[in-house]
């Protein structure tokens, strides 16, 4: 029988494009966010809403699946007051159930983890985290979360530092990070398909050749790169002065109070 996966954030701008993509390659699909799915469902998917919030609502929707794409929660910088409930307490409900369910947990990180390092500064997975803002501070500690259930619990992961995911890069920043939507979906599927994966993490960017990130477990899971940014280039700069200074973008510029850039 086909693997039956739980999408998390199910009806974001991702998880609409996500959840045909993966019925069509022919899993089950347990889809689940706060806000109700706009679009028919794929063949082979069912929606049920919850808080990620909400522990038991998330023990529930883990149960009896094969593993867990966890896309839910806030995806742009917020105060901190409204990031801790659905990504920080909603990461460990999702992680505590991975553990109870023995189940392995591919985690939607993301570059603004590191965004505070300077554009053209070549980063591996091994750098330290530089968060640009509170939305990146909940991913470094969702993939801390992730290191230790592995070490602690075992429970496998696959942690991926999503750039920009979109059809196609509409600026010059994206030339480094661009996602193309073909290459996240081989990357979900070498993360679910993986015979092991350990906690892995690996940069959610296409093969750009103008990247700054290198040094992942991309390899250790059979995710193959395929796009590359390039071929839309030139790309125009866009935002301020700080925009362009970070690899993080408008993120690192977003309430920015210290002055000008280093």
């Amino acid at each position: 029988m086909a693997k039956l996966l739980l999408l998390t954030g199910a009806s974001g701008n991702l998880g609409r494009w996500l959840a045909p993509a993966l019925a069509a390659r022919g899993y089950r699909l347990r889809l689940s966010d706060i806000a109700p799915f706009p679009d028919p469902l794929p063949e082979g998917a069912s929606f049920i809403p919850a808080d990620l919030a909400d522990g038991p609502a998330v023990r529930a929707l883990v149960e009896g699946t094969d593993a867990i794409l966890h896309f839910g929660g806030i995806s742009v910088e917020k105060p901190w007051d409204q990031i801790v409930g659905p990504n920080l307490i909603g990461v460990t409900h999702v992680f505590e159930a991975a553990r109870t369910a023995r189940q392995r947990v591919i985690f939607a990180s993301s570059n603004h983890a590191i965004g505070f390092y300077p554009r053209g500064e070549d980063l591996d997975t091994t750098d330290p985290f530089r968060c640009d803002g509170y939305y990146g501070l909940s991913k470094a500690y969702g993939e801390l979360l992730g290191r230790m259930m592995f070490d602690k619990h075992g429970v496998e992961s696959v942690h991926i530092r999503i750039g920009s995911a979109l059809p196609a890069p509409t600026e010059a920043r994206h030339l480094a990070t661009w996602l193309s939507l073909d290459d996240l979906l081989a990357a979900l599927i070498a993360a679910v398909e993986a015979p092991e994966t350990g906690c892995a993490v690996v940069w959610g960017a296409s093969a750009n050749a103008g990247t700054w990130w290198q040094g992942d477990d991309a390899a250790r899971i059979g995710f193959v790169r395929r796009d590359d940014a390039a071929r839309f280039a030139p790309l125009p700069e866009s935002g301020d002065a700080i925009t362009r200074r970070y690899q993080g973008g408008a993120f690192a510029a977003q309430d920015y109070s210290r002055g000008r850039p280093e």
